[in-house]
């Protein structure tokens, strides 16, 4: 995923998430949420061949720092895709055990 850009994405109001962002020529969207304590919470996945995946509540969220670092990313579009992907592939994988573990293996999401 090195050379993959992410974008900020639109979606229906049926989808609705506080962060939106779409990456693999949007074969993947990624949702966010803010959470408590001003953290963010991963809130589902889309793959194209697999379907959406929901996470639950017991999800965990980001660390303060990367709760902040992202949003600081997310504010500024996305200008630091690196740092960005770090980010998203840490929370993937403390959550990976949630997420359908063959559509993160077919897009390298872990």
């Amino acid at each position: 995923m090195n050379n993959q850009q992410f974008r900020i994405a639109s979606m229906p109001p049926s989808r609705p998430a506080d962060y939106c962002i779409g990456c693999y020529d949007d074969s993947v969207f990624i949702d966010f949420n803010d959470h408590q304590n001003d953290l963010i919470i991963l809130k589902r996945i889309s793959f194209d061949g697999y379907g959406c995946c929901q996470l639950p509540e017991k999800a965990a969220p980001m660390d303060e720092n990367d709760s902040k670092t992202f949003r600081e990313i997310y504010e500024k579009h996305l200008d630091d895709q690196e740092s960005l992907r770090e980010i998203i592939l840490r929370n993937i994988r403390i959550n990976q055990d949630l997420i359908w573990n063959d559509a993160l293996l077919e897009y390298r999401l872990l």
